[in-house]
């Protein structure tokens, strides 16, 4: 064999080889914890509501509705998410959820997995009830005719309608930094 035909045929193996060797893995991924607050650390709890809640976004509104066959309220909505995701039962209405025991977090303090009330009627006696999803966002079901949807706090309508929120998900449940 030539010199010439020795070289291309050590050039052709070294590029096949080159070809059939194996991909370095991907190096892992480290995954911080989401925060959705100055300082807020995200529990699997509160993450699962999250999850569970947006997904019900475009069901329709059943006055009394607890499922999403059905259709839900807002209450309805709410004690379902809880039970479905969280495994945690709470009052049906909203004048027994803002009564219920668990703490009042103030509008600045909000934290995903949070209950949120408003008067819709005027005054200041509830009337209305959502889950805060951060970000300024909430998932509730609004109104006959309508569906759950996502909305924002800082609407004119809902900031002029807000009463107070309850932290359901207590702080024990939430996830630490190593």
């Amino acid at each position: 064999m030539t010199m010439s035909a020795r070289l291309t045929l050590m050039f052709f193996a070294a590029l096949l080889s080159a070809c059939a060797s194996r991909t370095p893995p991907p190096a892992p991924v480290v995954r911080a914890p989401v925060v959705f607050g100055p300082s807020q650390a995200f529990s699997p709890a509160a993450e699962d509501v999250l999850f569970r809640a947006l997904g019900l976004v475009g069901t329709p509104y059943r006055w009394g509705g607890n499922t999403p066959d059905s259709g839900f309220d807002c209450s309805g909505l709410i004690g379902f998410v809880y039970r479905d995701a969280a495994g945690i039962s709470l009052p049906r209405s909203t004048r027994e959820l803002i009564v219920m025991q668990a703490p009042n977090v103030g509008k600045e303090g909000l934290q995903t997995g949070d209950l949120i009330f408003f008067a819709t009627n005027g005054g200041s006696q509830v009337s209305h009830a959502g889950i805060y999803v951060g970000e300024g966002r909430f998932v509730h079901a609004p109104a006959t005719g309508g569906t759950v949807k996502l909305d924002s706090l800082s609407k004119a309508y809902w900031q002029k309608a807000y009463l107070s929120a309850k932290r359901v998900l207590q702080p024990e449940h939430l996830a630490r930094n190593p």
